[in-house]
């Protein structure tokens, strides 16, 4: 069996209060892995505890009680990071920097020097379509711009792992679908990726694998394909079949010699919809 890219095995998080005696459980027992490749996407509301777990995960803070685990490494050993690519909910950067300057900035972090280091900015500036703006400074950037910065950032040391906090917030459409086939570019070089959001039709897109976790706790994961299927219906679909056939359809279906049966499945509910369900 291969190694996984991420195990969170009964996490659970705890936030002294200043009212209540009993502290605030922000992650609640939640469990999850993604495999190597895999695209996984952490959906909830607002406060429901995706930041919580991943920043547990990255090491940033310590688990009250459960393990996080990178390429089998314990989250909270320094050397669990060094695969890893991360860009936040709502990143800083040196906006007197420009974009070619930032990128050598946490290149120089991650130890690159050099030709390297310069042969390596380049190409990002390129992945993530901001060549021309490199020499540009980044108060001079839109949100969509500095998202992609960001994501330049969090690539330069090459990780195996890239881990995304709302990658897609406040940007306009087509920045967030610039980003969007950017993460699909990245799946596509075997990069792991896991993002959490609450834009469920930018999730139900890229996503291999998806959790949705409500008040700290996993309500449901799984591959997206299975999530949305309705198990309790079947769909058929026909080309070029007759009203008569239609109307007979469980008896003619495979007697008909003008009718082509293309395929039988669960029909899908859409992810929106899912979620709404397991939340409500």
């Amino acid at each position: 069996m291969s190694e996984l890219a991420v195990e969170i095995k009964d996490l659970v998080k705890e936030f002294p209060t200043a009212i209540k005696r009993t502290p605030h459980r922000a992650v609640d027992q939640v469990s999850l892995t993604i495999a190597p490749g895999q695209v996984y996407g952490l959906i909830g509301p607002n406060g429901s505890g995706k930041s919580t777990t991943m920043k547990a995960l990255l090491g940033l803070l310590a688990p009250t009680s459960g393990s996080c685990e990178i390429f089998g490494k314990n989250s909270l050993k320094t050397d669990s990071r060094k695969d890893v690519g991360y860009l936040p909910e709502n990143p800083y950067f040196y906006k007197h920097l420009t974009g070619r300057e930032t990128l050598k900035f946490y290149g120089k972090l991650c130890g690159m020097k050099g030709s390297s280091l310069k042969a390596r900015i380049e190409e990002l500036l390129e992945l993530t379509s901001l060549g021309e703006a490199g020499g540009r400074r980044l108060a001079g950037y839109s949100k969509g711009m500095l998202q992609r910065i960001g994501l330049a950032q969090a690539l330069i040391q090459s990780p195996r792992l890239l881990i995304l906090d709302e990658p897609t917030a406040g940007v306009d459409p087509l920045g967030s679908r610039q980003i969007r086939d950017l993460i699909l570019n990245l799946k596509s070089q075997g990069i792991t990726v896991f993002l959490c959001s609450h834009l469920l039709e930018q999730v139900q897109e890229i996503c291999d694998t998806i959790g949705i976790i409500h008040q700290g706790k996993m309500l449901k994961q799984g591959p997206l394909d299975k999530l949305v299927a309705l198990e309790d219906q079947t769909e058929v679909m026909l080309q070029n079949a007759s009203p008569q056939l239609l109307a007979k359809i469980k008896q003619l279906v495979t007697a008909d010699p003008e009718s082509t049966f293309l395929s039988c499945s669960h029909p899908r509910t859409s992810l929106e919809r899912l979620f709404l369900e397991e939340t409500k």
